[in-house]
């Protein structure tokens, strides 16, 4: 699978999960929140959020969502298993870009996005010989971190 930007391999490490079992609408705005953080940023919002420490915002995905707890946050979830795929996600790129030579406390989420992935069908029998649609939905991410320059202190 190809990825949707292209990246520079100097300054890059690439990572991806395909047909990963969690909720499609859960990775989306998961992905949204880390956007644009340095990576141990990311990592320790990403925990917090599996120990119900933090929520994610939730911005599409928000009808019947309650508002948690915090000054001007709205709609949000503890999305604790989406959380937990993408954090091995996070580790993973982060091999790759130790692996590649790469200075790992530089390290910023430059891309990440989630796709839809294969739907694998299922049913479940009902009474009177009918069926109920029993689908899993699988997600698609693909990951770039970026190395960030040293600034200078002038």
């Amino acid at each position: 699978m190809r990825y949707s930007i292209e990246a520079e391999p100097d300054i890059t490490a690439r990572a991806q999960i395909r047909e990963a079992n969690i909720s499609p609408k859960h990775a989306v705005e998961i992905c949204r929140a880390i956007k644009g953080m340095e990576l141990q940023g990311a990592k320790d919002y990403l925990g917090e959020v599996i120990d119900l420490k933090r929520a994610v915002p939730f911005r599409r995905f928000n009808g019947m969502v309650g508002h948690r707890r915090g000054k001007g946050f709205g709609p949000g979830r503890y999305p604790k298993k989406a959380a937990k795929v993408i954090l091995k996600l996070l580790e993973d790129c982060e091999s790759n870009a130790e692996y590649s030579g790469l200075n790992t406390d530089s390290l910023f989420i430059k891309h990440i996005v989630s796709h839809r992935g294969r739907v694998i069908h299922g049913w479940m029998p009902r009474a009177h010989g009918r069926a109920t649609d029993w689908d899993i939905h699988t997600v698609n991410i693909e990951l770039i971190l970026e190395e960030r320059e040293e600034e200078d202190g002038q």
